[in-house]
């Protein structure tokens, strides 16, 4: 099962005996995991008034635990105040179970009732209120408390692991209605808006009778007075009823009971009867039959649904369009507006949580074994997203004017804020602290670039050196910078506090011995080099990271560093430099340009790739300089292999094909090494191959001779492998370490992720004999340190050690000097030489993404390993390959002048639709800035009409509701004292798109032709829907979900009814599970190998690493869950691979949105399981589902259009559906055939898919003409002896004889009229069998994958030919997205395939 012939099974096969090291390491993790899953045991559970029921617990749960299980049961879910006892002693809440003496299997545990504090009072209408709204969709709407929507069941109806029983015996067709609604057709053109919300049946319910109490609200009575205290009162509640009964509630420390006030009248004495009860719900029950109805049959549809559907997410989604949802009471929304709800929010002691102290702590816990990551990384994700989540409300607090500033006199932008233990500040340059590095622009860049900074070092994860909780959020215009707050800094003047550092970009820096040993130590998986730079008096100080790096020692001890914005070295494209002169490949595309800042930095991932090309250059130059030697001296090379260690494994180059390589051990960087990788190696070599030097590579190594003339070196503390003592360093990719026996472990083995070549691997060799040797030599340098090898070996590597940069002579390593160009750094003289090589190897890392990973981005796009859907996924794209998001212009450019523009058209499509749409935000930003709150609805209609709307919009100001109609005449005055706050309505369509036109040129220097959004529509083919989901997801505006009409020219589309609502759009970090992400790998690797098994239970393990780290939703699960539904798919267990999938198409809905790419992705899956389990309506309906989400998000020309609509002609044809199923495969074909090319093995199968539909409807000719096309494909693009041309050969026969047969009969009818005797003939619907293989060919289920390159590894195919007779098939790039998905990675931050 390889993906997409990365790496083959042979040089698995030759990898074997490497992959020993690894295995041991699995192997005691795994004995690690089987001591965390102790086995469960039963527990009886008696609660007051319902019968003893089993629960199944495990050994590590707490009590607490078993509370939150009755809280959601049906049967107990309206108890709150209880406490669990066995045998009469109360078991504490926080107790693990297995601490608790005679728990043990088959024990009874009592409920028993606990008299109510204040506390547990509203905690417990806090919880009926819960459940009273626990099928209502308002949450998620409003986006709060970790809500949001899922549709999937309205598609589903219900649980598909029950239904798949149900509806086997519906298996005649003729009951299944499939035609879909007419939007969902190919070629239509509209695009509703409603569909994308369906309405779920559940909700009607709420809306409706199904009302369990009118109004819940406290009373206008609390608190109560002192002498009703001493009765026992805590609070009053207000409560009517369905049968309109109003009623006020005494809460006591006994329960609940009716009272006789009224609203106007307080008599605190109990009613007659005062129905005292433990439970709200039991008072109600008896109160009003209604409640006692409908809170049942509420309950028990609340416990029906999937458990996916109601968890919350771990940080907040929210959807950009909502339904009008009518305004209810809400005593508990109410009361949580108004009070910070900081004090019991979290059910912890004291008040406000310490946000500095939890983050802190949590990564001091130990990690020393597999228990304790787990606990550690638990509790470091919990904070997290606790943390992001406050921040989140914090900011909006201090946007709309509800904290107040530390600062108040200072002028509004200059402001800063603590709220809730957080620190706020806004993302203006205050007291000209940016100036010369750009002002505003650099203010509004920095925080951005100081989280990704935070991030960096977070993963590094050096123990003793911390970094701020850091969140940033876009909110109504403003950008937020939220952090937590180092004890102590407040006190103090920050020019005490920093003793590392500087604290005005350089005049001033100081230096801390202890500061430099811990930063030493990230220096090497960051790439950051030790350096000197000159402080005010011209001493020299040494660093080992950027000057604005600032060191600040707490009150608690603890060491921190903040203002991390320059962790990574500038980006020389786009930073103009007096008297630099950039790089041919730069200056030849137009650098350097001007930014609006100058903090533009390279991104991590572009520098893990430039050191990674760099590596394979110095293997290369070695090489050649070794194969010089050997032709000099054959004698003397004999010797030196036989000194070099000969047990030494070879270290892989590093392996990138797969996504899944992307090595990420616990103590790599974060999200790193990507596909990309590979292909900036491939276009290396592809280069060398048809350079007549075979030397001279990229363009940076113009000397040819490498040997004679150097070109860019550094040498400076040389820090060889003699640190390997440390773990692994992220750059064991580079060179091989050493390990404490002294043997070497290479790369791909020591981090556990599965052994994959690179592509490189093969070719190499051959262009270059002495690669063998050069690695060889390498390793045995880093061995013996040099010694023992003779000179002449040691100056090879010492020439091709320079050739690329290395920072060392004897090892490969390289690294950068953060502070290169930074305006006010100044170096000391004797590091003029190093200065210079650092400068060099900038210029070379911008050329390398000019030349390289642009290029390797496109040529992704063309090959469909990156297949971006929308401006989120494309954007993931780009940093994968660490491309920023300002080369969008020039990568739009580069497509431009490729050949093969037709085939990366849509690449194109979405790559104008997200420019254009960035620079609308960057415009909406400012523009939002000058808008006063009673305005904001019409601003923003306004804004969107100007933006969509054919209408040549004139602002309506809102009539102002609050100034009498006659006075309104003058409408000018209208707002007293407001002389500019209307400025927002003089916006006018053709200004806004000349300012993105203009914006385009001086941010992306594209030129965009287009003066409104119609030409834009005509010019570049997008569709207006599409461009309002994507600004409204940027700038993060709610729209109400209704049908627009864009192109009325009578009327604007949108009016200010329509903004429902303005919501933050928050970057935060996310903690990485980096066990379970091994485990994940390695099950991947296991898998490609072709060990199913082996590989489906590493990743169940993964599964469960992942659930104990990040709780049951998180993107990486859903990774997970999707692999995993594939394998069991692929291993026949199909009713498993849907209740899998099931799961990963609810969490994709829940934690990334219902119309994100990959929640279509999961949709897909989901329907060919479906399919597989005979639930065939279903299937349609998810295959439906997804159609309509792509069209919405980026329209019907696409290349994955073509998987569906293969996949939804291959479903109707299986129902007899032809006509429609021509309409969809037809449409597949001429989609395949635009962005595969016509000669595609792809469109091959299409024209056979069509064909068989053709046959099925007894049209031979036009089927005969569809599979002729196919056959010519397969004859020339794999010989006539390949297997899928003599099957393509076959039918054509096989038709030929069924038209043959046909015309016979025609012509009989003819000649003989009605009394012919006429042969039957065999028309055949297809069966559902022959369907399903080939629904599995197309989504890429294939067994075995046979390609001309795999020929020399039949050896090891054969070996599993026995297990896979049965599939029989034998297909190359048949794959549509790699037999087994292996492009399934990870998502690294915004989760995208």
């Amino acid at each position: 099962m390889n993906g997409g012939g990365a790496h083959n099974p042979s040089e698995e096969e030759s990898k074997q005996d490497g992959a020993g090291d690894t295995d041991g390491g699995e192997d005691s993790n795994e004995q690690e995991v089987i001591v965390i899953q102790d086995t469960g045991f039963t527990v009886k559970i008696q609660a007051p008034g319902t019968e003893p029921f089993d629960l199944q617990v495990s050994p590590q749960e707490m009590v607490q635990e078993i509370h939150q299980v009755l809280m959601d049961r049906e049967d107990t879910c309206h108890r709150t105040c209880f406490s669990l006892q066995l045998d009469s002693n109360v078991l504490d809440n926080f107790a693990e179970l297995k601490s608790i003496e005679g728990l043990q299997e088959g024990s009874l545990l009592k409920v028993v009732e606990e008299p109510y504090t204040v506390r547990e009072a509203r905690i417990h209408v806090r919880h009926i209120r819960d459940l009273l709204k626990g099928l209502d969709p308002s949450d998620a709407y409003n986006g709060v408390d970790c809500n949001s929507l899922s549709f999937l069941s309205v598609f589903t109806d219900g649980d598909l692991g029950d239904s798949g029983k149900r509806k086997k015996k519906g298996s005649q067709l003729e009951q299944i209605d499939c035609t879909p609604p007419e939007h969902i057709l190919p070629g239509s053109k509209e695009r509703p808006l409603l569909p994308l919300q369906p309405q779920n049946k559940d909700w009607k319910v709420i809306m409706t009778p199904m009302q369990c109490l009118k109004v819940l609200t406290m009373s206008g009575w609390n608190p109560p007075p002192g002498n009703r205290k001493m009765h026992g009162d805590l609070m009053y509640l207000y409560m009517v009823t369905v049968e309109e009964r109003h009623i006020s509630i005494t809460a006591s420390t006994r329960g609940f009971y009716l009272n006789q006030s009224t609203t106007y009248t307080f008599n605190p004495k109990p009613a007659n009867p005062s129905f005292l009860s433990h439970s709200l719900v039991e008072l109600l029950s008896q109160i009003s039959p209604a409640f006692k109805k409908n809170f049942t049959a509420l309950q028990k549809k609340r416990v029906q649904r999937h458990p996916f559907e109601r968890i919350a997410t771990p940080f907040q989604v929210y959807s950009w369009t909502a339904p009008q949802v009518d305004h209810t009471m809400d005593c508990v929304r109410a009361e949580d507006a108004y009070t910070s709800r900081l004090g019991y929010e979290e059910h912890i002691p004291g008040q406000t949580r310490d946000w500095n102290e939890e983050l802190q702590t949590t990564r001091e816990l130990a990690r020393k074994n597999l228990p304790d990551r787990l606990l550690r990384e638990r509790a470091i994700f919990k904070v997290h997203s606790d943390f992001a989540a406050a921040a989140t409300r914090g900011s909006m607090a201090v946007i709309d004017g509800n904290v107040m500033a530390i600062n108040p006199g200072e002028e509004t932008r200059m402001q800063m804020f603590i709220w809730n233990n957080i620190f706020f500040s806004l993302g203006f340059d205050v007291r000209d602290h940016y100036r010369e590095l750009g002002g505003d622009a650099a203010a509004h860049a920095a925080p951005t670039n100081d989280l990704n900074g935070v991030r960096a070092y977070g993963a590094v994860d050096v123990e003793g050196l911390y970094t701020l909780g850091t969140v940033v959020v876009d909110y109504r215009g403003y950008r937020v910078t939220a952090q937590s707050i180092i004890p102590g800094i407040l006190e103090r003047e920050q020019e005490q506090s920093v003793i590392y550092g500087s604290i005005d970009f350089g005049k001033t820096v100081v230096s801390h011995g202890k500061y430099l040993e811990l930063l030493e130590r990230t220096s090497r998986p960051l790439k950051v080099q030790r350096h000197n730079v000159l402080n005010e008096k011209d001493e020299s100080m040494e660093l080992c990271s950027s000057v604005e790096c600032k060191g600040i020692i707490g009150n608690d001890g603890r060491h921190y560093i903040l203002d991390l914005l320059r962790t990574f070295p500038p980006d020389l494209n786009f930073l103009p430099v007096e008297g630099e002169e950039l790089s041919p490949e730069s200056v030849r595309e137009g650098f350097p340009r001007q930014h609006r800042h100058r903090l533009a930095c390279l991104r991590q991932e572009l520098i893990e790739a430039f050191v990674e090309h760099r590596y394979l250059l110095f293997m290369k130059m070695a090489a050649l300089q070794l194969m010089q030697q050997k032709a000099n001296k054959e004698s003397k090379l004999a010797t030196l292999t036989e000194n070099s260690s000969p047990g030494a494994a070879v270290p892989a180059l590093p392996s990138t094909e797969t996504p899944d390589a992307s090595a990420e051990s616990s103590e790599t960087s974060t999200e790193t090494l990507t596909d990309a990788n590979s292909d900036a190696v491939q276009t290396e070599t592809t280069s060398t191959s048809d350079a007549p030097q075979p030397a001279a590579t990229e363009a940076t190594t113009t000397e040819a001779a490498p040997k004679t003339e150097p070109m860019t070196e550094t040498d400076s503390s040389a820090t060889t492998t003699t640190n390997a003592s440390q773990a692994t360093p992220i750059e064991d990719n580079v060179v091989p370490t050493v390990t404490t026996n002294g043997s070497l472990v290479p790369f791909a083995t020591a981090i556990q992720n599965g052994e994959c070549e690179s592509p490189l691997e093969g070719k190499a060799e051959d262009i270059i004999p002495g690669l063998a040797q050069a690695k060889e030599l390498a390793e045995s340098l880093a061995e013996e340190d040099g010694s023992g090898i003779d000179p002449k070996s040691r100056e090879v590597v010492l020439n091709a050690c320079k050739a690329v940069g290395s920072i060392s002579n004897t090892s490969f390593d390289i690294r950068f000097n953060p502070d290169i160009f930074s305006p006010g750094v100044r170096f000391p003289e004797d590091s003029a030489d190093d200065i210079q090589k650092q400068k060099q190897l900038l210029k070379d890392a911008g050329a390398f993404m000019v030349s390289c990973q642009i290029p390797s981005l496109v040529k992704d796009c063309l090959d469909h390993s990156a297949l971006p859907m929308d401006g989120a996924t494309l954007t993931e794209a780009l940093h994968q390959r660490g491309i920023n998001v300002r080369y969008l212009g020039n990568v739009l450019a580069f497509v431009d002048q490729t050949p093969a523009k037709a085939q990366l058209e849509h690449f194109y499509r979405i790559g104008i639709s997200e420019l254009i749409t960035r620079c609308a935000k960057h415009i909406f930003k400012t523009y939002l800035q000058g808008v006063e709150l009673s305005a904001l609805s019409a601003a923003v209609s306004h804004f969107l009409n100007c933006f969509l709307s054919s209408f040549d919009a004139v602002a309506h100001l809102p009539a102002d509701e609050l100034v009498s109609r006659r006075k309104n005449r003058k409408r000018r005055n209208r707002v007293p004292g407001g002389g500019d706050n209307t400025a927002w309505a003089s916006l006018t369509p053709s200004e806004l798109w000349k300012n993105i036109v203009s914006e385009a040129q001086s941010y992306y220097h594209f030129t965009l032709h287009c003066e409104n959004a119609d030409q834009v529509v005509e010019k570049y083919g997008l569709q207006k829907i599409t461009l309002l989901r994507e600004i409204s997801i940027k700038a993060g505006i709610q729209i109400l979900i209704k049908e627009y009409n864009f192109d009325s020219r009578h009327k604007p589309a949108f009016t200010e009814e329509d903004i429902l609502n303005i919501f933050p759009v928050v970057k935060h970090v996310n903690p990485k599970a980096s066990d379970a992400f091994h485990f994940f790998q390695s099950g991947q690797a296991k898998v490609q190998q072709g060990y199913l098994k082996e590989g489906c239970e590493l990743i169940n393990e993964a599964l469960n690493l992942f659930n104990n780290v990040y709780g049951a939703m998180h993107v990486e699960i859903c990774a997970c869950l999707r692999l995993l539904a594939r394998l069991n798919y692929i291993m026949g267990d199909h009713h498993e691979a849907l209740s899998n999938q099931q799961k990963a198409v609810l969490m994709s809905e829940r934690v990334l949105g219902v119309e994100h790419p990959n929640t279509i992705q999961e949709y897909m899956h989901l329907a060919l399981y479906c399919f597989a389990n005979g639930q065939l309506s279903t299937a349609l309906k998810l295959l439906y589902r997804a159609r309509y989400l792509m069209l919405m998000v980026c329209g019907e020309d696409h290349p994955e259009m073509a998987l569906l609509d293969s996949n939804i002609g291959l479903v109707l044809h299986g129902v007899m559906e032809y006509d429609l199923s021509l309409r969809f495969l037809e449409n597949a074909l001429a989609i395949n055939t635009k962005y595969h090319g016509p000669r595609s093995l792809k469109v091959a199968l299409s024209h056979h898919l069509v064909a068989r539909v053709y046959e099925s409807k007894a049209e031979f000719r036009s089927a005969l003409q569809q599979e002729k096309e196919g056959y010519t494909i397969y004859k020339n693009q794999v010989g006539e002896a390949h297997e899928k041309t003599k099957e393509s050969s076959e039918y054509l026969k096989y038709l030929t004889q069924q038209a043959v047969a046909l015309q016979r009969t025609m012509n009989e009818i003819y000649k003989n009229g009605s009394n012919a005797s006429i042969m039957p003939l065999k028309f055949t619907a297809p069966s559902m069998a022959s369907v399903l293989e080939q629904l599995n060919i197309i989504n890429g289920i294939i067994f075995i994958p046979l390609s001309q390159k795999d020929l020399e590894n039949l050896k090891a195919e054969v070996q599993r030919r026995q297990q896979l007779q049965e599939s029989g098939k034998s297909v190359e790039d048949l794959t549509v997205d790699g037999p087994l998905e292996l492009e399934d990675k990870i998502p690294m931050d915004v989760n995208v395939d």
